[in-house]
């Protein structure tokens, strides 16, 4: 399976910025499909999440300035971040959950995680 991540870039602060990641290879479902960062020295922290039945979830600093919302239809998930701050600089990953239900080889079905290759969100003054 691969995630492919997109829409980062250089903007300014107060600006807004849509953050696209598209899941694509070989499973029968995506569960959890969730949005992390990692700034320069800093732990990778998660930002977002949105469940399989579409519930959001978000980190207490972004909340009222960023959405994560879903398409399951085309398995992408998107990031639409207003109202940046210079704190929101960092490496943009989408992870992903994925299930393969049971079948010959698989008794138990799989469930397993994936990340994008990350893309890069710039705030300037």
């Amino acid at each position: 399976v691969q995630l492919q991540a997109s829409g980062g870039g250089l903007v300014q602060s107060g600006g807004t910025l849509r953050l696209s990641c598209a899941a694509s290879g070989n499973f029968f479902r995506v569960n959890d499909m969730s949005w992390y960062r990692q700034a320069p020295g800093k732990e990778r922290e998660l930002v977002a999440k949105m469940s399989s039945s579409n519930t959001p979830t978000y980190t207490d600093s972004v909340k009222g300035r960023f959405t994560i919302s879903r398409d399951n239809r085309k398995n992408q998930v998107y990031l639409q971040m207003n109202n940046v701050r210079l704190e929101d600089t960092a490496v943009y990953y989408c992870k992903a959950e994925f299930y393969i239900p049971p079948a010959n080889g698989l008794p138990n079905g799989r469930t397993w995680d994936a990340w994008g290759q990350g893309t890069q969100v710039t705030v300037s003054s």
